[in-house]
């Protein structure tokens, strides 16, 4: 598959690069400086199946940056790998779109751990932005009291609130269908489903709105 990488730092490209041929060399990456090449790279590349932004670019305002490449790749999912980690600025990118966030300043397993998600066609987004988003915890209730009284008030039937827990610990449809044993069809019917009732339009926003509401599950 290919990739672009489009960031204006030189040496990030290059060290970008280096880990992605020794950590993924399936993958060939694209690298671009700006927008204006982002876009040119995007134009001779029809193929292209991922794209990591730095929001800082020269020609680019911040987030309109990331929704001119939207416009033009389509359903390419893009996601974003900035040193501004402030929760409104992840937040905003998740808002106008974008497929993941992936922090600069991560340690490289992190960032390596992040793409196999996102190329596996998963969700990833930095650990804190969880904690930043939980809610007070009510009167005399611990996490989980908290969670199950959300999913209560959600009405997901049993099998939505798996396909939930999955989509929130960043699985793709493929892997929810894999683990679930469900037909991949059915899993996105019941996607779709969690999507009107959290009244949100995509997997990256589900799973915000689900940290909000105190939604979170453990790895098991």
């Amino acid at each position: 598959m290919k990739a672009l990488l489009v960031d204006d730092h030189a040496l990030f490209r290059e060290g970008f690069s280096m880990l992605m041929a020794q950590r993924f060399p399936t993958v060939d990456l694209i690298a671009a400086a700006d927008i204006g090449e982002a876009r040119l790279a995007l134009a001779s590349h029809p193929d292209i199946e991922l794209i990591l932004l730095d929001l800082g670019l020269p020609d680019s305002q911040g987030l309109s940056s990331l929704q001119r490449l939207l416009v033009q790749a389509g359903e390419v999912p893009l996601v974003v790998m900035s040193a501004d980690e402030r929760p409104e600025t992840i937040l905003a990118a998740i808002d106008q779109g974008a497929a993941g966030f992936v922090p600069k300043s991560a340690r490289l397993s992190e960032i390596e751990g992040a793409l196999r998600i996102v190329l596996d066609g998963g969700t990833y987004l930095p650990p804190g932005i969880y904690r930043d988003l939980a809610p007070a915890q009510g009167a005399g209730l611990d996490a989980q009291q908290l969670r199950e009284a959300r999913l209560e008030a959600l009405a997901l039937s049993p099998r939505q609130i798996d396909v939930l827990r999955l989509l929130v610990l960043g699985r793709s449809t493929k892997l929810i269908s894999r683990e679930l044993e469900l037909a991949e069809s059915t899993v996105k019917t019941h996607l779709l489903a969690l999507f009107r009732k959290l009244d949100v339009s995509s997997r990256t926003q589900a799973i915000v709105a689900a940290a909000r509401m105190g939604i979170t599950f453990d790895e098991r």
